[in-house]
């Protein structure tokens, strides 16, 4: 081990309340990006993250305005030519704290409960963020950075990045790189150490179903008007069959199989049906006929019914024939769906079963493709050692139910593939109630980056 390594990974065990300290500061911000009232704290983060960056020692840092949320950029080449480049991701912004009843503390005030740090954006994703400013300090701070860096930090990743893809495509010279460093996965335990290599695209819709022209007294109008709640728990019941499947015409026609290799690997994990049936304290399970819970949660493309809104849904009773319906559903999808067919489909599965007395209108919010990484590329193997210095053991390879757009507009517009990893938990609750970040696993997780880096130019 040469002395900087050894020197940069003391450093870290110097620092650790430091380190916890710049999360806690960076949480306590509320930049929740899908909610307009909180534009000001985008604005604060993004500004926060602007002056770290420069005491971090990066040579270039800048904060891009977008017609929404600020890009914030910056690089530091120092190491050379020669030397590879890492493009390193993270996305400021987080999800509403909302149900707020739900909560055993503020969401905005982070709150350390044993080994547990409990607040919105703890491990998605600030936490990650931190975990590699601390890496990349630990290094600057005992020596000269082994690689250039740069980072992409957004704003907008959990409204669906919709402006990230664009400015990608404006900045290639700036953004270009040999590889790409997404954090923004997770960890299958504390003590198992998890490389992503493939990622759920997703196609998010709004499907409204329009029926009388306002809301109209039930017993009236009820038995001659068609209701809209009725009509479209009609059309998102029949989106599943009796086996699971999703029933949109060629939904399957493009879809990645599993090979044989790949399911035996998957079937190792230590991720059994107890786990869901724990997690989402549920009696039983459900899904997709012939796979199992974790296959159809990573590798299997799935639609579900994200909320519901129709009439009157207060305290008390009111008797109410609604005017509308309106349904928000998305589709996760796996190599090799492609997000505008999947609209098609869906308005091909509208177009014949919506009856002829409503009118209904299919709005695509958010289309992201799906991904899979190269696990024998050098970056990723550069990971696998790193992580074997810091848990002892090899990492485990899986599959991502969730989406991270960013990947596949890096692969497509760059080139370049990507080395997905991140040290969130199962249980960490990512966009529900009681959000948390397990501390342990974080520090664990900066030691492994630190000998990341110096495993890139080996």
């Amino acid at each position: 081990m040469s002395d900087h390594r050894q020197k940069a990974l003391e450093y870290i065990q110097g620092h650790k309340i430091q380190s916890l300290e710049k999360m806690k500061e960076i949480i306590s911000i509320p930049s929740v990006s899908t909610d307009p009232e909180r534009a000001g704290d985008i604005k604060k983060a993004a500004e926060w993250l602007k002056r770290e960056l420069i005491s971090l020692g990066m040579t270039r840092v800048e904060i891009y305005p977008t017609p929404r949320h600020p890009i914030v950029y910056a690089e530091n080449l120092s190491a050379g030519k020669d030397k590879p480049t890492a493009l390193i991701y993270g996305h400021y912004d987080v999800q509403p704290e909302d149900p707020i009843e739900e909560w055993n503390s503020d969401p905005f005030t982070p709150t350390q409960v044993g080994e547990d740090l409990f607040a919105r954006g703890a491990t998605d994703m600030k936490g990650q963020i931190i975990a590699t400013f601390s890496a990349i300090e630990a290094i600057q701070n005992t020596g000269e950075l082994p690689v250039n860096v740069k980072f992409l930090i957004e704003g907008e990743e959990e409204i669906g990045g919709s402006h990230l893809e664009g400015f990608i495509k404006d900045h290639k010279e700036m953004l270009a790189c040999d590889f790409f460093l997404n954090p923004d996965t997770g960890m299958q335990a504390p003590d198992l150490p998890t490389i992503t290599y493939a990622l759920r695209g997703i196609a998010y819709f709004e499907l409204r179903v329009q029926g009388p022209k306002q809301d109209m007294h039930s017993g009236t109008f009820g038995g001659a008007i068609h209701n809209p709640a009725q009509v479209m728990a009609d059309l998102l019941s029949g989106l599943h069959d009796d086996k699971g499947r999703v029933t949109l015409k060629g939904f399957y026609d493009k879809v990645l199989p599993l090979s044989k290799q790949e399911r035996e690997e998957l079937s190792k994990l230590p991720i059994d049906e107890e786990f869901y049936l724990e997690q989402g304290g549920v009696k039983a399970l459900w899904g997709e006929e012939g796979y199992s819970a974790l296959e159809r949660t990573g590798a299997r493309p799935t639609l579900e019914i994200n909320g519901l809104y129709s009439g009157f849904i207060g305290e008390g009773q009111k008797t109410v024939l609604p005017a509308y319906a309106m349904a928000k559903v998305s589709c996760r999808l796996v190599p090799n769906q492609d997000p505008v067919e999947v609209y098609e489909q869906f308005t091909e599965y509208l177009e014949e079963n919506a009856p002829e007395t409503v009118t209904w209108e299919l709005t695509q919010m958010s289309k992201e493709f799906p991904s899979i990484s190269d696990r024998n590329s050098k970056w990723v193997q550069a990971y696998v050692e790193a992580a074997k210095s810091a848990w002892g053991k090899a990492p485990i390879f899986k599959r991502e139910g969730g989406s991270v757009p960013v990947v596949v507009h890096v692969q497509h517009e760059l080139g370049v593939d990507s080395v997905n990893i991140g040290f969130g938990l199962p249980s960490d609750n990512m966009h529900g109630p009681n959000e948390k970040i397990h501390l342990p696993t974080f520090y664990k997780g900066i030691e492994a980056l630190v000998h990341f880096f110096f495993n890139l130019t080996q």
